[in-house]
């Protein structure tokens, strides 16, 4: 009986040391250097405030009513134009030759509307002095008539193939720049796909979203402040135009403002924090609006989540509902808190529960 106890306690002994070697193996992986960043929140002041984006007051996608192949592309992203300038040219020949088949057509129709016109002069003369019926003069003034609305038709249809010759040569509704060239020479160039887009040199405006309890108290006129966080800069605006619906929105409600002055570094996607001149209701100011920057993000399939960090320095996968996207930050609806640390990079590759290390 004693030796079996002896080997109970040596056996156990054993199986002990082997879990303390595991555990340790396990504490000496070496921890991954992560940086992080604490809350990411848009309304830390008493008032109502919006995240939005600048955007050009004109702008433009331009297309075509033809198909053809793209034979120029006489623009390139950043290029200023102005009104009337040619940007893409689309290959015409079958435009040529129904245009001069339309030509044709006008030089036959002219001539024979000047024939029934003579004839129908010569015959209402001889008709006044009682030498031709009655039926000969409408004869002849059917068939002038006729000659008449046969030039008519043929040149209308020269007018319409001189409509779609402005369809071959893309020209600039505006001045402004160019954003972005969908084609290049060589390409099919099909009725209604986008071939240059266009943003206005002139004015620029603020597109922000508000939520549906701020909404009611935002009018027309109302002038805000604009934080440009990418320039730390603040501009002035006025509200000209509040949604009614947000049907299309995401549940929240579309405000554009207007900006009260403008210069060379303040360009048109650049992401903005708006803020009213209004007070939160108690609801509002408890309601904080979560941003994570996109590089922060982790795609599996259709779920979104971040890394954040748990207790004992580990990368904890949180699965995010996420909202709408402002430039290079995406909005989080659930799932992570305003005042709650997330993972910006690793120096390493992470996964759920890995040692992490805080660095600056």
């Amino acid at each position: 009986m004693k030796k079996i106890t002896t080997l109970i306690i040596a056996i156990t002994l054993t199986l002990t040391s082997c879990g303390s070697d595991k555990k340790e193996a396990v504490d000496n992986t070496p921890a991954i250097p992560v940086k992080v960043s604490g809350k990411s929140i848009n309304d830390t002041n008493p008032y109502v405030s919006a995240s939005g984006k600048i955007e050009s007051e004109n702008s433009a996608n331009l297309s075509t009513r033809m198909m053809g192949y793209v034979t120029k592309v006489n623009v390139k992203v950043g290029q200023n134009v102005k009104a009337g300038q040619q940007l893409v040219s689309i290959n015409n020949t079958d435009l040529q030759a129904k245009k001069a088949q339309v030509d044709a057509s006008i030089t036959q129709a002219t001539a024979a509307f000047n024939n029934a016109k003579k004839d129908y002069e010569r015959f209402t003369n001889l008709f006044a002095q009682q030498s031709a019926s009655q039926k000969e003069l409408d004869d002849m003034t059917s068939r002038y008539e006729m000659a008449k609305a046969g030039l008519e038709a043929a040149k209308q249809m020269r007018n319409e193939v001189v409509a779609q010759f402005k369809y071959s040569n893309i020209t600039a509704p505006f001045s402004g720049t160019v954003t972005n060239t969908f084609i290049k020479e060589g390409d099919m160039a099909n009725p209604g796909m986008p071939l240059v887009s266009i943003e206005g040199s002139g004015k620029m405006q603020v597109t922000a979203m508000v939520s549906e309890s701020d909404i009611s108290a935002i009018t027309n006129g109302m002038p805000v402040t604009i934080n440009i966080k990418s320039l730390n800069k603040e501009v002035t605006g006025k509200v000209i135009e509040v949604s009614l619906s947000a049907k299309n929105t995401g549940g929240q409600y579309l405000v554009k403002i207007n900006l009260d002055k403008t210069d060379k570094s303040i360009l048109s996607g650049m992401f903005v924090n708006v803020q009213f001149p209004i007070e939160k209701t108690q609801t509002a100011t408890n309601r904080r609006t979560v941003l994570v920057p996109e590089s922060a993000l982790v795609r599996n399939g259709q779920l979104t989540g971040v890394y954040t960090v748990g207790s004992g320095n580990v990368a904890i996968l949180r699965w995010l509902r996420i909202g709408k996207t402002y430039g290079n930050q995406v909005e989080v609806l659930s799932g992570l808190a305003a005042d709650e640390q997330f993972i910006l990079s690793a120096d390493g590759k992470l996964y759920n529960g890995a040692k992490i290390k805080l660095v600056n």
